[in-house]
């Protein structure tokens, strides 16, 4: 089935996307194309056409038919594409006898996220990961990907202008070897510095909540509006943009509601449809954050026609972060953009919430149930603490909730909710029930 595609950006490339639906996968293939034609034009790419096919598998040498690359031949020279995309990973000898049979740059779903990580990366940490995942996805297809990595154009500011290809080209296989080694140590070291930092935040008791969730749901807006709320602080604000992968780097930042009832939120990578598995363990230092959280906020775009397709894939992703029984509330955001369908905000239960991230009684509700959840199991005591003891009763200041503060002659006497483990650590200053 041949498609034209219409209302496409401007862009340098212009490109094919070919996909087959084997109905291996439980997301919606249609959706699942969409997806990819998203991602390509996130690559500075412009779709002109589609074609799929429905097949009980993939050719393993082909992964499509081989009556169906004449068909994707003749469409490439009719449209003038440059580049033919397909929406899954090709094997090596996939993608060489592809390049053999189309004489096009080829190209599949985990280049372009790759190329989009690339491109986005800010950080020393993200910037190593990405290098590092696309080393071992480029070590054996250097044969058969050498068109796509050499292919030229390109406008200032896109990928292709980089240069990432030829440099990648250059280096045979012992060399890449040798930098995926450096790579590996030099992550490890980040990662060790990242272990002594979250030891520290874990020593003074704030929680910590981290966003996930597909990518585009809208992680980044609720980020934006609690800092705005809470901490009023412009740099504190992270890259808010209606596109895919728009920030990769895990942001945290502390969320002061008052009464010392503070979190500390992080905004993490959002989740894709057959997210490269490399990139899953290439960033593992970083999803870290997941999997440390005290609860995690699990951000769906309500308004996308597959939005459950979307949840599975962040739930299946979560499990193979070792983060699948994190206690969890999941925001269905954009309600804003889905007409009559669901009044909002609104709270179902204690884990589920419709709301629009934009709109400020919103982000009320939410902040209300995320202390709802996190500060559940704190615990009501009263503590004498002798004068001479001012590092302990401004422990409790800034870690607890303090109800009520009075000088008495032996002490400050404080009422609090504080954490269980404070409460048995301080036990020789608490107050018999």
């Amino acid at each position: 089935m041949e498609e034209q595609l219409t209302d496409t950006e401007s862009a340098y490339e212009r490109v094919l996307l070919v996909g087959v639906d084997d109905g291996s996968t439980e997301v919606d293939f249609e959706g699942s194309m969409e997806e990819l034609k998203s991602l390509a034009k996130a690559c500075f790419m412009e779709p002109v056409g589609m074609i799929t096919q429905r097949m009980e598998s993939v050719n393993n040498g082909l992964y499509i038919g081989t009556g169906k690359v004449q068909e994707v031949k003749e469409a490439a020279e009719l449209l003038e594409a440059e580049v033919i995309v397909f929406d899954d990973t090709l094997t090596p000898s996939q993608l060489r006898n592809l390049q053999k049979e189309l004489d096009l740059a080829i190209l599949d779903r985990t280049t372009l996220i790759l190329d989009i990580f690339e491109t986005r990366a800010r950080t020393r940490e993200a910037k190593l990961q990405v290098e590092s995942a696309r080393l071992k996805y480029l070590l054996p297809r250097l044969v058969g990907m050498h068109k796509a990595l050499t292919r030229q154009g390109g406008t200032s500011g896109s990928m292709s202008s980089r240069g990432a290809g030829e440099k990648k080209l250059e280096l045979d296989r012992r060399r890449i070897e040798h930098r995926i080694s450096e790579l590996s140590k030099e992550l490890e070291e980040v990662s060790r510095e990242r272990r002594v930092q979250r030891k520290k935040r874990n020593s003074s008791r704030i929680p910590l909540v981290a966003l996930v969730g597909y990518t585009n749901a809208g992680k980044s807006t609720i980020m934006n509006s609690l800092v705005d709320k809470y901490v009023k602080e412009e740099e504190k604000r992270v890259l808010e943009k209606d596109m895919l992968f728009a920030t990769l780097d895990t942001t945290v930042r502390r969320i002061n509601t008052g009464s010392n009832k503070d979190f500390l939120l992080s905004d993490t990578v959002g989740f894709i449809h057959k997210l490269p598995h490399g990139l899953i363990k290439a960033f593992h230092s970083t999803l870290e954050e997941v999997e440390g959280a005290d609860l995690l906020l699990q951000v769906v775009d309500y308004s996308d026609p597959y939005y459950k397709e979307q949840m599975e894939t962040t739930g299946k992703t979560l499990l193979e972060l070792k983060a699948g029984d994190i206690p969890m509330i999941t925001v269905f955001n954009k309600a804003d953009k889905c007409g009559e369908k669901i009044s909002y905000p609104k709270i179902v239960g204690k884990d589920k919430i419709y709301l629009s991230a934009k709109e400020d009684v919103s982000i009320d509700l939410l902040t209300d149930m995320i202390l709802d959840r996190i500060y559940e199991d704190y615990e009501p005591a009263e503590f004498l603490i002798p004068y001479e003891d001012g590092r302990t009763l401004s422990y409790f200041m800034e870690n607890a909730h303090v109800t009520d503060k009075e000088y008495q002659e032996k002490g400050t006497l404080i009422k609090v909710k504080c954490h269980k483990a404070d409460r048995d650590k301080y036990k020789d200053y608490l107050l018999a029930e």
